[in-house]
């Protein structure tokens, strides 16, 4: 395709030679963190739980504490995707909580073990093709 110089100075303003479109970046970015407290006192009700959590596993997220999972996602639309899978999965007793924040607010979370400051883990890029 090509486009004439007229349409470059129509459409192109000085403000964009300093813009730089990253396609991943902190505020875009989203973490969905689902918290559940599911009954475990039957056989029945272990395997409910069992199967919401490896639900949980399957659609990417990954154990933060034994009753916290999360998964990191490039947009909201991606997040809200996810979203509606905990929902459609969800388990008929117990609590689940669903939160979204995003990449930075997720930055600003202190970690430790025992005493010591532990490390945030950096989320893996992910690849798009279209």
């Amino acid at each position: 395709m090509i486009v004439s110089r007229a349409t470059v100075e129509k459409f192109y303003t000085p403000a964009m030679s300093t813009v730089s479109f990253e396609r991943l970046n902190q505020y875009r970015n989203m973490w969905v963190l689902v918290f559940f407290d599911l009954p475990t006192n039957t056989r029945k009700e272990r395997s409910v739980a069992t199967k919401f959590r490896k639900h949980l596993l399957d659609d990417g997220f990954n154990m933060f504490q034994f009753s916290i999972y999360l998964r990191f996602c490039p947009s909201k639309e991606n997040a809200d995707v996810h979203s509606k899978r905990v929902k459609r999965n969800l388990p008929k007793d117990g609590k689940v909580g669903i939160l979204h924040i995003t990449d930075k607010q997720f930055g600003l979370m202190e970690l430790f073990s025992g005493l010591e400051k532990a490390p945030l883990e950096k989320p893996s890029q992910q690849l798009e093709l279209f």
